[in-house]
C-alpha cells in the first residue's frame, strides 16, 4: 500500500540545485524489493463552504472566478454530527498548497462569520489518502536506516563524523559522504530515521563542497517542508525544528517525533492504520493531531464537514455551575510515611471508558432533546442516541485490552515487543482524548463534554474509595484513576472483603450508563469501567511537601512485590531520579539510597551511604559526564533577566556559532556556581574535566531528603547527622 506521498512545489530542489514546479502528487507504493512511484495528474483537493442567513449558491460565481479555483459545485453535507444535510459549496483547488489561501479569501467574502470553510487545514498526505481512499499502511515489513550528523556540522562547521545505524564514523568530509551514500544504496531504506531533520541539508551541503553526488531519496533532490517554530503548550515552551523530506522515503526526525520515541515503528504503524496519516506525517504529529485525524475519518464516513476553526461556543452557566464544573480529576491527600503490604488499583482507561459507557460526546452532552440531570454534580443532560466519540474510542479501548491479553499469553519476545509498542501508542491517544475535549482549538471538542467526563470521574473515584473502606481496607492515596490501599488495622482478616471481589463490584457499579444509552447496530462497547489490580508493594513511601508536613500529591517510591524482569524492582514517581533535569550521578545515588532504605528502614544508614557519595563527589572521583544537566530553555537569550546556568550555556553555544531557541534544550556541567559569566558552566559537547562539587552536593542532599522525609528526617536533620559523623571521624583521627 501507500508508503508516502510527495508534493513538489516551488521550494523543491534537485541535487544540482535546480527546481521543479509540478504540484501533482507522486504516490509511492511498496513493492517486494523496493517502491514504485505514480504521478496522479488528475488529483485536485477540495474544501467546503457554508453561509449563514443566505443561500451559499449565490456566491458560486464569485468563488469560481477566484485565482486557484478550478471548479465549484453545490452538494448536500452535514455541518454537525446531529445536523441535517444542507446545501454547501464544494470548491476544487488546483494545488494542495493553495487550499488555505483560497479559504482565507472565502471567509472574507461577506460579513464577519457569514462564510465558513471546512476541510481546510489537513496535512497534504493525509488529505490525499482520504480523498483517494488509500490506506497508507505498507503491506510488507519496512526497512529502516538511521543517520546522524554532529550539531556543529548542522550549524556550518565542516562534516567530520557521521552516525550510521548507531555506529559512529570519523574522517574527512568526502569519505563520510561516500560512506552515507553506500549505506543508503545497500539498504534501500523505506524509512530514514535521523537524529535531526537538518541532517538532510547538512549531508547535501557536504557533498556539494566535495563535488560529490548524493542521493538520499529514491529520486534525486530534497525538500524543506516547514521552517522551525516556537510554541507554548500546557504552560511549557517547546520548539519545533524545520522539517525535511526526500523522494520515496518516509523521514522520521528523532528531535521532532513523539510517537516514534514512545512507541517505535510498530506503534506508529498501528496509528497509521487507524488515522490514515502517512508514516512521515504521523511521526511529527502531536497526540491531539492524530486523535483529530481518527475523528476526521469518522466524520468523513458520516458525511460530516470538518470545521477549519472551532465554531462551538461555551454555553451560559451560572457562577455556581462554573465553580462546580471547573475542576479536574479528584486527588486524595496521601498518608505521608512508610506503609507495608500496599496494593495499587487502577481504573483501566478511565476517561475513555467513561465516555463510552456514559455516552459522553460533544453532541450528546447538554442535548436539546432531553431536560434532565444526568451528569452528577452538574445537572447536564446526556442524550440517549449514541454519540460519535464513543464509537471512535471503543475500538481503541477494546483493541488495547485484547493486545494486553495477547501479550500476557505469548512467549515470543519479538511479538511481545511489537504488542508493547502498539499498546503504548494507543495509550497516548486514550490519555489525550479527554483533555482534548476542553482544548479551544479542537475540531470537535466541547468544554461541557470535558466537564461532564471529570464529574463522572470524581464520582467514580469517591464511590470506589467508599466501597474499599466499607470492605475493610484503608485508602492511603488516590490520584484521578489510581488508588493505593492497605489492610485497615482495626478490621479482622475474616471480615475483610477480598480486593478482587471489591474491584469487580466497583467496576460493575461504575459501568452503568446514567442516561441508558443504547447500542446501535454494529456499535462497539467497552467492558465497563474496570477497576484493575495493578501491583503489590512490600512497602511504599509517600513523600511530604517541601514546605509542610502534608503529602506531596505525586511524589512516592516503593518496593514492588513481584517485579517485572525488565525493571529494578522499585517504583519511583515525582522524585529527583524521575526528573529530566537531574544529572545521572544524582539520579543513580538516589536510587542507591532507596535500596539502602529498603534494607534498613532507618534514616541513619541512608545518611551513612550519602556521606560516601558526597565524599566521592568532593574528592573528584565522579566523571563529569555523569553530572550533565539537561534543561529546556523557556526564553531566548535576550529575554532572561537573571544569569542562570541555562543563560551561561546559551552564551557558550552562541560562542560556538550554535543557535538555541526557546523550547530547545541545553546540556551542561556546572563548573563554578559562584561565577556570573559564561565560565559558570561547560557545555556537554566541550567534554568538561571538572565540576563544582558543592553545587552538586546541594542537589544530592536534596535528593536524599526526598528519601528520608517519609521517615521523619528533613534536610536539617540530614545535615546535622552528617556534621556529627564528620566531627566524630575527625576526633577519632586526632586521637
Amino acid at each position: 500500500m501507500t508508503l508516502t506521498v510527495d508534493f513538489a512545489d516551488g521550494e523543491a530542489r534537485s541535487a544540482a540545485g535546480g527546481r521543479t514546479r509540478s504540484g501533482d502528487p507522486l504516490v509511492w507504493e511498496c513493492t517486494d524489493d523496493g517502491a514504485t512511484a505514480t504521478r496522479d495528474t488528475d488529483y485536485a483537493p477540495t474544501l467546503w463552504v457554508t453561509r449563514e442567513d443566505g443561500p451559499v449558491a449565490a456566491a458560486r460565481e464569485t468563488v469560481a472566478d477566484m485565482l486557484d479555483v478550478t471548479a465549484t459545485t453545490v452538494e448536500r453535507r452535514r455541518r454537525g454530527w446531529r445536523a441535517d444535510p444542507e446545501p454547501v459549496l464544494r470548491v476544487t483547488v488546483d494545488r494542495v498548497d493553495r487550499v488555505r489561501s483560497v479559504a482565507t479569501k472565502l471567509v472574507d467574502l461577506g460579513r464577519p462569520g457569514e462564510y465558513r470553510c471546512y476541510g481546510v487545514d489537513l496535512s497534504p498526505g493525509f488529505r490525499y489518502c482520504l480523498d483517494r481512499g488509500l490506506s497508507p499502511v505498507p503491506d510488507r515489513e519496512l526497512r529502516t536506516l538511521e543517520l546522524g550528523t554532529p550539531e556543529a556540522a548542522r550549524n556550518g562547521d565542516p562534516l567530520d563524523s557521521v552516525t550510521v545505524d548507531g555506529d559512529s564514523h570519523e574522517g574527512n568530509t568526502g569519505d563520510l559522504v561516500t560512506l552515507v551514500a553506500d549505506a543508503v544504496a545497500e539498504t534501500d531504506p523505506d524509512v530514514l530515521v535521523l537524529d535531526a531533520g537538518a541532517t538532510i541539508p547538512t549531508l547535501y551541503e557536504a557533498a556539494a563542497t566535495t563535488g560529490q553526488t548524493l542521493q538520499l531519496g529514491r529520486r534525486p533532490g530534497w525538500k524543506r517542508l516547514a521552517g522551525d517554530s516556537t510554541y507554548e503548550s500546557y504552560g511549557q515552551v517547546h520548539h519545533s525544528p524545520a522539517r525535511y523530506t526526500v523522494p520515496g522515503r518516509a523521514v522520521v526526525d528523532r528531535s521532532n517525533t513523539f510517537f516514534y520515541e514512545q512507541a517505535g515503528l510498530d506503534g506508529c504503524l498501528d496509528l497509521v492504520a487507524r488515522s490514515w496519516k502517512p508514516l512521515q506525517e504521523l511521526a511529527w504529529a502531536s497526540i491531539g493531531n492524530v486523535l483529530t485525524a481518527i475523528q476526521i475519518r469518522e466524520a468523513r464516513d458520516r458525511g460530516v464537514l470538518v470545521p477549519w476553526r472551532s465554531y462551538r461556543h461555551e454555553r451560559f452557566k451560572s457562577a455556581r455551575t462554573l465553580a462546580d464544573a471547573d475542576r479536574g480529576g479528584h486527588t486524595l491527600e496521601p498518608a505521608v510515611g512508610v506503609h507495608e503490604d500496599v496494593h495499587e488499583l487502577d481504573f483501566g482507561s478511565l476517561y475513555p471508558s467513561i465516555m463510552i459507557e456514559y455516552n459522553l460526546s460533544p453532541e450528546t452532552v447538554c442535548c436539546d432533546c432531553h431536560d434532565r440531570a444526568d451528569v452528577p454534580g452538574l445537572g447536564y443532560s446526556v442524550c440517549d442516541d449514541r454519540g460519535y466519540l464513543p464509537d471512535v474510542l471503543a475500538p481503541l479501548v477494546t483493541d488495547r485490552r485484547a493486545m494486553k491479553r495477547e501479550r500476557a499469553a505469548t512467549d515470543d519476545p519479538e511479538r511481545r515487543q511489537a504488542l508493547d509498542r502498539k499498546i503504548e501508542a494507543i495509550k497516548w491517544i486514550l490519555v489525550s482524548c479527554f483533555g482534548y475535549q476542553g482544548f479551544s482549538n479542537a475540531k470537535f471538542g466541547r468544554i461541557e463534554c470535558h466537564e461532564a467526563i471529570n464529574a463522572y470521574a470524581r464520582e467514580i473515584l469517591l464511590d470506589a474509595k467508599a466501597e474499599l473502606e466499607a470492605g475493610g481496607w484503608r485508602v492511603l492515596h488516590g490520584i484521578v484513576d489510581s488508588l493505593w490501599v492497605t489492610a485497615a488495622p482495626d478490621v479482622p482478616d475474616r471480615d475483610r472483603t477480598p480486593l478482587d471481589e471489591l474491584a469487580e463490584r466497583v467496576s460493575t457499579e461504575a459501568g452503568v450508563p446514567a442516561s441508558g444509552a443504547s447500542e446501535g447496530p454494529g456499535e462497539q462497547r467497552s467492558s465497563g469501567v474496570p477497576l484493575e489490580y495493578e501491583a503489590a508493594y512490600d512497602w511504599i513511601a509517600f513523600v511530604p511537601r517541601a514546605d509542610s508536613e502534608s503529602g506531596a500529591l505525586t511524589k512516592y517510591f516503593g518496593k514492588v512485590t513481584d517485579p517485572d524482569s525488565s525493571d529494578d524492582g522499585y517504583t519511583y514517581r515525582g522524585i529527583e531520579c524521575r526528573q529530566d533535569s537531574t544529572p545521572p550521578f544524582v539520579a543513580d545515588c538516589q536510587r542507591e539510597l532507596i535500596r539502602t532504605f529498603d534494607t534498613h528502614h532507618e534514616p541513619e544508614p541512608i545518611c551513612d551511604r550519602l556521606a560516601g557519595q558526597l565524599r566521592d563527589l568532593r574528592t573528584g572521583a565522579v566523571d563529569p559526564g555523569d553530572l550533565i544537566v539537561e534543561k529546556r530553555v523557556s526564553k531566548d537569550r535576550a529575554a532572561y533577566d537573571q544569569y542562570t546556568h541555562s543563560v551561561a550555556a546559551l552564551d557558550r553555544l552562541a560562542d560556538a556559532g550554535i543557535d538555541r531557541h526557546a523550547g530547545q534544550r541545553v546540556r551542561y556541567v556546572v563548573t563554578d556556581d559562584d561565577c556570573d559569566s559564561r565560565e559558570r558552566v561547560r557545555l556537554a559537547r566541550e567534554s568538561p574535566t571538572d565540576y563544582d562539587a558543592e553545587c552538586y552536593a546541594d542537589r544530592l542532599v536534596r535528593a536524599a531528603e526526598s528519601v528520608c522525609a517519609p521517615l521523619g528526617w528533613r534536610r536539617g536533620d540530614i545535615e546535622d547527622y552528617l556534621a556529627e559523623r564528620t566531627d566524630a571521624s575527625l576526633s577519632a583521627f586526632g586521637r
